[in-house]
């Protein structure tokens, strides 16, 4: 200890323990006594260290780094961070798989989320992406029911690939996320060698109230690369933990993962009229008609240096957005919007954005918003903590108001109003047609893999979904399950 006394233990109250080792008790053989405070506190706090889970995006892994901005997009978005070339804004990252448990293992066939932090000077930016540009539905209503078909069977608490199916089977509009999930990119090598997408459409508005529609992308600058079964399989028992490793251990070397920024832009009037409709979230914006732009870098560089206090703790939502970006249409970010600032405040307590890892950097807090669980602030002292007030407190400014986009209909459940080529089957078959031999070979075996524990009516229903995205889709599947009898 270079001649210094070491650190005397102490209760959570500061108070020094001065036996870590024997519990009190009446007498060498006696019961123990509850006076032994520190015995109570210890177990106490030891049977409160896990806290629940994340219902979904369980598994996963962090990083602290920055965005710099490639060009000045004062043109398109009031969003500070993105008005002058070069500025940097820090950020958290947080990769993770979707369906497994906390425990499972991070080279499973899933897809992975990619949930950006920035503490810009407007406050906290939250984007949390996948790392494909589609999803499985395209309304939120639904989204329970299709985490349930992905999680354990609740009778034998095992995962059953006949409740994945059957989901899937029903909603044909997940047929282009499942062709990304049993292709190649279903196993990324890891989270460095994989891409990001906003999935949702986003709305930037200018200082002039000139609004445009926009997606993100967030291209590797390391190569998309991906892992065969074989080695994902064998990997996962090895070690579980490979992915979170590989990030944490490239940058302690200094190797720093990088991703190039870039965007795709929709003028605001061409959403109403767009051949898709722009919101939906089953369906990508091609390319040829909106093509991508540049706008920054993502580099990660420093490692958390305490997973639960700042990857765990950790708590993402869409609903904060700074201003220059607002929310679109879109039915999944709508009900998005709610739910993971619901979850947050479920499994971190109301005060979560008190958490370091969660609070603005870069911004003040200044609300009337007292009390509850968790609160270790100063709670806004004597401050006068109701508005409108006549003590100097905080006020509202129109500055910031949000930008309005017209509404019309009946109130009702209604699915979403159908674009000239709005279907669930074109843009999965293009994808399928799009892929080189050998990668549909391989796709087609792993859907026909897992389709084998299949119950034969749910195999029949999903593969009338194949053939009706590419007749060759569909019939080398059925040709692996050697089903010749299929009407589609």
């Amino acid at each position: 200890m270079n001649g210094k006394e070491k650190e005397t233990i102490t209760s959570q109250h500061g108070i020094p323990v001065g036996d870590n080792q024997n519990s009190v008790t009446a007498g060498p053989s006696g019961p123990t006594l509850l006076e032994d405070v520190y015995l109570i506190e210890k177990l106490a706090n030891f049977n409160r260290e896990r806290i629940p889970e994340r219902i979904v995006h369980a598994k996963g892994a962090g990083a602290f780094g920055y965005f710099e901005a490639k060009k000045d997009m004062s043109k398109y978005t009031k969003a500070r961070f993105l008005g002058k070339a070069g500025k940097k804004t820090p950020l958290f990252v947080r990769f993770s798989t979707v369906a497994g448990e906390k425990g499972s293992a991070d080279t499973v066939r899933d897809p992975r989320g990619f949930a950006i932090k920035f503490y810009t000077e407007d406050g906290n930016y939250d984007l949390v992406m996948n790392n494909t540009p589609v999803f499985f539905i395209r309304d939120g209503i639904k989204f329970p029911d299709f985490i349930h078909s992905q999680k354990k069977n609740p009778r034998t608490n095992t995962r059953d690939p006949n409740m994945a199916w059957d989901f899937w089977s029903h909603s044909p509009e997940s047929l282009h996320q499942v062709t990304i999930l049993f292709s190649d990119r279903g196993i990324p090598k890891d989270y460095r060698h994989m891409n990001g997408y906003s999935g949702h459409t986003f709305k930037w508005v200018n200082n002039r109230a000139e609004a445009v529609w926009v997606k993100y992308h967030f291209k590797t600058d390391q190569g998309v690369q991906n892992l065969p079964v074989e080695d994902a399989l064998r990997i996962a028992g090895e070690n579980p933990d490979y992915h979170t490793a590989d990030l944490f251990e490239s940058i302690e070397r200094g190797e720093y993962p990088s991703w190039t920024v870039y965007v795709q832009i929709m003028p605001y009037e061409d959403a109403w009229t767009y051949r898709f409709n722009p919101f939906d979230i089953t369906k990508v914006w091609p390319h040829s008609d909106y093509p991508l732009q540049e706008i920054g870098k993502l580099v990660l560089n420093k490692n958390p240096d305490n997973y639960f206090a700042e990857v765990e703790q950790s708590a993402f939502s869409p609903a904060n957005v700074v201003p220059g970006i607002e929310f679109s249409p879109d039915k999944m970010l709508q009900a998005r919007i709610f739910a993971y600032a619901d979850t947050d405040r479920y499994r971190l307590g109301v005060n979560y954005t008190s958490i370091p890892v969660n609070s603005p950097k870069n911004a003040s807090v200044s609300n009337y918003y007292r009390d509850g669980f968790m609160r270790v602030d100063d709670n806004g002292k004597g401050s006068v903590n109701y508005e409108p007030n006549s003590f100097g407190g905080p006020t509202e400014n129109m500055t910031y108001a949000r930008t309005k986009y017209g509404v019309e209909g009946h109130a009702g459940s209604t699915p979403y109003e159908k674009h000239a080529e709005d279907d669930d089957y074109t843009q999965a078959g293009n994808l399928y047609r799009m892929l080189p031999e050998d990668e549909k070979n391989r796709l087609v075996d792993n859907i026909a893999g897992d389709l084998k524990n299949v119950k034969p009516e749910i195999v029949k229903r999903q593969l009338a979904h194949f053939y009706k995205a590419d007749k060759d889709y569909g019939a080398r599947i059925a040709n692996e399950l050697k089903i010749k009898d299929l009407k589609v």
